[in-house]
């Protein structure tokens, strides 16, 4: 496995693939040629990879400004399966979600880095400024912790054919791992993959009739309350 093989230095590298994930403001786009710069000085990824972020990057330079903020929304922000939470991908919204977060801000904590107000410890480009601190090796068995998690959203991002794969692409090379697409079930949409558990399912709309045709009425006796006797009716 490429995890015996001496792990390069990749910390300016995973800087800039932690800004190249981040929402795309004026100010990352003002910063993309240094990145690309700190990407090929620094020679942490194969050719054939750096050329992947170079074409990510021109995306970037040449789309207008709206365009690529709307389209980093509906990409990242619009369904689990390409969420940059990486707990989303392991807890979902199960109690185990909270427990993990403060284990992983301790995590950061001990070695000297902190949250700024706002910041989820689970955010990628969070993870990857905190294992840019990390020595070479250390740096790359963290990510290989999560190699499964990148290759799932590697996965999803080439299935939308996105020029973003190429970052999942890039972590998984550093992580000793091959950037292999993963089978992804079809995405439900939003608004089911949101939808209100079942325990709030008093206000569904499940079993209701289309528009323009009669609803059913249903009357229930109150729990408690005697029915009246036949002789009792007017």
């Amino acid at each position: 496995m490429a995890l015996f093989n001496p792990p390069p230095v990749a910390s300016k590298t995973l800087r800039v693939l932690a800004r190249l994930l981040a929402y795309p403001d004026a100010e990352l786009r003002d910063h993309l040629a240094t990145m690309r710069e700190a990407l090929h000085a620094e020679r942490a990824l194969a050719p054939q990879r750096l050329a992947e972020l170079d074409a990510l990057i021109d995306a970037l330079l040449l789309a207008a400004p709206l365009e690529t903020e709307v389209a980093y929304v509906e990409l990242f922000d619009r369904g689990r399966a390409t969420s940059l939470h990486l707990f989303e991908h392991v807890h979902g919204d199960s109690r185990d979600r909270g427990p993990a977060m403060i284990d992983l801000a301790q995590t950061y904590e001990k070695a000297g880095m902190y949250l700024a107000e706002g910041e989820m410890p689970d955010f990628l480009p969070v993870l990857l400024e905190f294992t840019s601190t990390q020595p070479p090796r250390e740096a790359r068995e963290f990510l290989a912790e999560m190699a499964h998690i990148f290759n799932a959203i590697f996965a999803a991002l080439q299935q939308r054919e996105s020029a973003y794969a190429a970052v999942l692409g890039a972590l998984l090379e550093l992580a000793g791992e091959k950037a292999q697409p993963v089978q992804i079930a079809t995405e439900e949409p939003i608004d089911t993959v949101w939808e209100e558990p079942v325990v709030f399912d008093g206000c569904s709309s499940k079993g209701q009739a289309k528009p323009g045709q009669p609803q059913p009425i249903h009357i229930v006796p109150r729990a408690g309350r005697a029915r009246p006797s036949q002789g009792a009716q007017a």
